[in-house]
C-alpha cells in the first residue's frame, strides 16, 4: 500500500511540475514591441523560442532582414523572421524559473546565458547575463500576446 501511495505522490508532483513548466508557452511581445516570440516546449521537454513576427521584417530594398551580425558566417544569410533565439531551458520548481538555457540577440550577434521567470500570467521577466554571473546582465520584460500577429 505504501508503494502505491508513494507512486501516486511522485506522479502527482511530476504532473504538477510539468503543468507549471508549460505556463510560459505562448506568444510574447518584446519590451520594445518590435518583435513577437513564440515560446514552446519541444519533444524532449526543452523550452525554446523563435521570432514569429517583426514590426519591420524587410530592408529598404524589400529583401528580408537577415541575421547579419551572426558570428558564424554561414548563418548570416538566414532571415531573422523564424529565427530560433531561445533554447535549452527547463523549469526549476524550487526557484520557480526557467534556467539552463540561452538567448541569442540578432542585433548584436551575441548569445547570453539566461533565465526566465513569470512575474504574473502576462509578464515574463527575462535576464541575460555573461560569465555565469547573474548580476552582470540585462533584464527585459515581455508581455503575453493573445496569439500570433499577422
Amino acid at each position: 500500500m505504501k508503494q502505491i501511495t508513494l507512486l501516486t505522490l511522485i506522479l502527482f508532483f511530476t504532473s504538477m511540475s510539468h503543468a507549471q513548466s508549460d505556463r510560459i508557452n505562448g506568444y510574447w511581445m518584446t519590451e520594445d514591441d518590435e518583435s513577437q516570440i513564440e515560446i514552446f516546449t519541444d519533444d524532449r521537454g526543452e523550452v525554446r523560442g523563435k521570432i514569429v513576427w517583426l514590426d519591420e521584417p524587410y530592408e529598404e530594398d524589400g529583401s528580408p532582414k537577415l541575421d547579419g551580425e551572426n558570428p558564424e558566417p554561414d548563418l548570416r544569410s538566414q532571415p531573422i523572421l523564424g529565427l530560433e533565439i531561445i533554447e535549452g531551458f527547463s523549469y526549476d520548481a524550487s526557484d520557480q524559473e526557467w534556467s539552463g538555457g540561452s538567448i541569442y540577440d540578432p542585433e548584436s550577434g551575441r548569445t547570453y546565458t539566461a533565465y526566465m521567470r513569470l512575474e504574473d500570467h502576462n509578464t515574463l521577466r527575462l535576464r541575460g547575463y555573461v560569465m555565469g554571473m547573474r548580476f552582470l546582465g540585462r533584464t527585459t520584460y515581455w508581455t503575453r500576446a493573445d496569439g500570433p500577429l499577422e
